[in-house]
């Protein structure tokens, strides 16, 4: 299980994509995109059209902006590569609709039972990091980052590796 952290683009997506198709090729397994976002606009759903069509059809797509949880379990296999992009989206989501406590409770709850398998499938998670500018001055921007912060911590405790990429460089942490 991998965490990759890093600033809004700043390659954490191109990296933890090539670190997934890096392992399909050396097993053979198959590729699992799981997107947070939610297409609340125009934008929005212009930016996940452009993603999928950036990755290939290779990949199969599935988007869960709240269950993730629930998703990761009822796709968890150890010939599929689940990359989950992003973690900073989830949050907000979460919180957005009052589910915060709950949804991180299931969540580091089903990481830690893949975990306890003999074999767990490989998982990459992608995130921002949020926590290296200014306190915000909002509530909601304040518990946003503070529970950005306390979940990375939860889980690079429970990953095997984690990366911080800066300017498309990763570098490794753990």
């Amino acid at each position: 299980m991998q965490l990759i952290l890093g600033g809004a683009r700043s390659g954490k997506s191109r990296i933890a994509q090539q670190k997934a198709e890096a392992w399909r090729e050396q097993t053979g397994g198959q590729l699992l995109y799981l997107a947070t976002g939610e297409a609340g606009d125009a934008e929005m759903r212009a930016r996940i059209q452009a993603h999928r069509q950036e990755r290939g059809a290779a990949w199969k797509t599935l988007e869960e902006p709240i269950r993730l949880a629930q998703t990761l379990t009822e796709n968890a296999a150890s010939d599929t590569c689940i990359l989950v992009d992003c973690l900073t989206l989830w949050i907000s989501n979460c919180l957005h609709h009052g589910l915060w406590e709950r949804e991180r409770g299931a969540f580091l709850e089903c990481v830690d039972a893949v975990q306890r398998q003999a074999i767990s499938p490989p998982w990459i998670f992608v995130s921002n990091e949020v926590g290296s500018g200014v306190v915000p001055l909002g509530e909601l921007s304040r518990e946003f980052v503070d529970a950005s912060g306390w979940l990375h911590q939860a889980l690079a405790a429970r990953m095997d590796s984690v990366t911080l990429v800066v300017a498309g460089l990763p570098l490794s942490l753990k």
